[in-house]
């Protein structure tokens, strides 16, 4: 009878651990498909970011950068 007990009681630990896995991966995924933090902020935001961040990397010319950023304002 002991083990009727031990039983339920790692079912029910597993159950718990099986949900809680479950809504970990739904809010990973609606914040991933969301866009994240910076999708919230839209995506002028983002798109200068990135822009900025291309430079700083020196990945595009300063004459490059200009025009972009022209374009995006």
């Amino acid at each position: 009878m002991m083990w009727d007990g031990a039983m339920a009681g790692w079912m029910i630990v597993w159950s718990i651990l099986i949900l809680a896995g479950l809504v970990a991966i739904i809010m990973l995924a609606v914040r991933t498909f969301s866009g994240g933090p910076e999708g919230r902020t839209g995506g002028r935001t983002s798109a200068r970011r990135i822009l900025d961040e291309r430079y700083a990397r020196g990945e595009i010319s300063d004459e490059e950068y200009r025009q972009r950023r022209q374009t995006l304002e």
